[in-house]
This record gives C-alpha cells, structure tokens and sequence, in this order.
C-alpha cells in the first residue's frame, strides 16, 4: 500500500528549507527531493531523496511507494543562472514540471481524488519594454505585460500554463474524463532570507547586500540605485504558499495569483541595510545585461485578487521585515559562525 505523502521539490533551497519548517509540524509525512541533501536543522522533518526530478526511474520508483497528497514543487534553475545555460534551465524548469505534472495527474485519476499542485513562479514573467512603460505601469496585474525576457521567465509562463491545462483540459478527448489535479500558482516578488544566502536569481543584489553587510564584507550592486521592484520576506512567502494550498478550491477566481509585500528602488533597500550596518561598503557597477532584465520586472504587484479570494495579506512590511526579522536573524547567523 503506498504512503501517503506531501513531496516537496527544491526541498534545499531558500524557500524549500522554510516551507519544511512548517509543513514538518503537520499531520502528512513530508517527502523531500533535491540534487543535494537537506540543511541539518530541517533533516529530521522528513523523509528525503538526493536525486535529480528528471530521473525518470527515480520518479517512477516515487510513484510506486508513494501517494501524493499535494506536491510543492520548487525545484528550478534560476533567472541569471540560466541566461548562461539556457537549454539546461528549459530542461531543468520545464521539463522536470512537466513529468510532475503527468505524474500528478495520472495519481489523481488513479486515486479518484485531485493531487494539490503548488507551483512558484516569478516577476520574471513580465516583461515590460522600457523604464518610461515601467513607470506608467506601477502595479501589474496578473494578465499584463506577459512578454518575459529570460529564460527562466519564459519557462515560469509556460510552466503555469501547463498548469493550467494538466488542471483543465488534460486528456480532454479521451472517453471518460478523468479526475484533474489542482494546481495553483503564486508569481512571487524578490524573496529575502535570513538564514539561506542568496542563490542565483536576478533581484538577489538586495539580498546580496545584507548578507554581505552582517559579514563585514564590501559589495558592489549590479544594478542602478534606482532601479525599483517589490520585495517579500521568507516568512510570508511560505504563508501564501500554505494559505492557497488550505483555500478551498471554489473560491478561487483563477489559477495564478501576483503576492507581494512592499517596493524598493537599490537605493533604498541600501539605505536600509546603512541603518543596521553604518560601516557597510555598498557601491555601484551597473551590469548592462542584468540592468536591462530588472528593467523589464514590475515596480510593484498587484495582489488584489490574492486578498479578495483568499485574504492574502503579509506580515511583514519593510519596516518590520528589516527590523524583527532581516537583521536580527542574519547578524545573529554571523555571529555564531
């Protein structure tokens, strides 16, 4: 008989090691994916699998012993990382979504019950074509600007399509229609943490910035002071992951939803960083390639039909996200290192 699961893809990365945290005090065994092994203050929460999810006879031999309750797949190859290696982040973002999302879907049938699939994707979706357009379009809803510029943004809106589908329309000439799963999807802002480093992706230079202060450690910004987009805390990108994972299914009004929190120009998330750090080094080289992506990404997101169906609302705005939770926690990490 299989056991039932909730598998968490990317388990080791920046969001994967948070959202373990807090899925691991539920009542569903947690299973955990990923290329390396888990971080030893969240190992014991689940059961995991070093393994690459475009192991076909890994994901069969899952499939075999496992039920799958909900899958929250976070596994991707990120935004600047995959400029360099673009087939590889196609490969690795959609094609490793894609065999999840057949698995899912053929589990669902199987179990006459939908599988919860919960997908991340990203700003980097948008893809506005100059500052001028970025600045009249302050706040992009959901259906706006959809003309990525990266690959990893290009893989996000195709991914969340697929998605769409495989919770729609999959196999939808065959006899009998089956049991579809339940996808739902987040487009996340620039996400900070206070205990994983940043990680490849293109808004990782405000991130970049703290990190580099709380160690003493003089930075140089790829991107101009005022180049702006939003920003969210971990903590409250973990809690819209959980929050549309527990909305139930008939109040939702769509498939994919914009969250975010608060905005920041370069500029001033250094002058916030300046607040904690005094003694920070933080200067400008504005890489013309990286500039020219961030260009594209909304200022800010429109979240409003996160907090009409679901009542998405974060709790930490800049001023608390710095002060109770950025700084505290990442000088404490350096600290005891």
């Amino acid at each position: 008989m299989r056991k039932k699961v909730i598998l968490v893809t990317g388990s080791a990365g920046e969001i994967g090691c948070a959202l373990i945290e807090k899925l691991g005090q539920g009542d569903i065994p947690l299973l955990t994916l990923d290329l390396d092994p888990l971080p030893d203050d969240v190992a014991h929460l689940s059961t995991h699998i070093q393994g690459d999810i475009l192991d076909e006879s890994l994901l069969a031999r899952l499939v075999s012993e496992y039920e799958f309750e909900a899958i929250f797949h976070l596994a991707a190859l990120l935004s600047t990382r995959g400029e360099y290696t673009p087939e590889m982040a196609h490969h690795v973002n959609v094609d490793g979504t894609l065999g999840l999302l057949k698995l899912a879907a053929e589990q669902s049938e199987w179990r006459g019950k939908s599988v919860l699939f919960i997908f991340p994707s990203s700003i980097a979706v948008y893809g506005l074509p100059d500052r001028e357009t970025k600045t009249q379009y302050a706040r992009v809803r959901e259906w706006e600007w959809n003309n990525p510029r990266t690959m990893y943004g290009s893989n996000k809106l195709y991914c969340e399509m697929l998605g769409i589908y495989f919770s729609k329309y999959y196999r939808q000439l065959a006899a009998e229609q089956p049991v579809m799963l339940d996808f739902r999807s987040l487009r996340f802002p620039g996400l900070i943490s206070a205990f994983t480093t940043p990680s490849g992706g293109t808004s990782d230079y405000g991130p970049e910035m703290l990190h580099a202060a709380a160690k003493g450690e003089p930075y140089e910004c790829f991107v101009d002071p005022d180049v702006r987009i939003p920003f969210m805390a971990m903590p409250d990108a973990v809690k819209s992951l959980v929050m549309l994972a527990n909305t139930p299914v008939e109040k939702l009004n769509q498939r994919v939803y914009n969250v975010t929190s608060f905005s920041l120009s370069a500029e001033e998330f250094r002058d916030q960083v300046l607040q904690s750090f005094p003694n920070a080094q933080i200067t400008y080289d504005s890489d013309p390639k990286r500039q020219a992506i961030v260009d594209s990404w909304a200022a800010d997101l429109d979240d409003s039909a996160a907090r009409r169906d679901w009542n998405w609302k974060p709790d930490y705005d800049m001023k608390r996200a710095f002060n109770e939770y950025l700084v505290p926690k990442i000088r404490q990490r350096y600290q005891d290192n």
